[in-house]
């Protein structure tokens, strides 16, 4: 098992934050640059369930369904992801550092069903780019007023 952290700060309020993190939409994939859309198979204010393909460790693309469940009250949420190659849990809380900045903890455990997977650095390293790319459209679309960059 590798556990990965990852800490990002937005320059948004925390509800602002939440509310855009945990807006899960079949769209986001067009800021990651992904050829495979999420796939949403349940939405509710409590929890969301989605299913989406990831290139495997063999190129060809993997099916993954993640469950979220949301925790708006602790601005905070829990991954249960299912894949074909591995296993992951996470944990996903914002803390509020002022009045427009909020910072992300994130921690993950992830498993391999078989042999072994990318180390802990890979891990964090993807993790980094994917932040990468979602930060900077948070922190557009509350300088625009809108809910989602797509």
């Amino acid at each position: 098992m590798v556990v990965y952290r990852y800490t990002r700060v937005f320059d948004v309020p925390i509800k602002f934050a939440f509310n855009w993190c945990t807006d899960y939409s079949s769209e986001d994939s067009k800021i990651l640059g992904s050829k495979y859309p999420r796939i949403i198979l349940e939405k509710t204010k409590k929890r969301v369930v989605y299913a989406s393909y990831k290139n495997g460790s063999d190129g060809k693309p993997k099916l993954a369904v993640r469950v979220v469940t949301l925790y708006p009250a602790t601005y905070s949420w829990h991954l249960d992801y299912f894949a074909e190659e591995d296993l992951e849990l996470g944990e996903y809380k914002l803390t509020k550092l002022g009045k427009n900045k909020t910072k992300l903890d994130m921690t993950l455990k992830n498993r391999w069903k078989q042999g072994e997977g990318p180390s802990k650095e890979k891990f964090e390293s993807e993790t980094k780019n994917v932040w990468d790319k979602f930060a900077p459209a948070l922190e557009r679309d509350y300088v625009m007023g809108s809910t989602r960059s797509i």
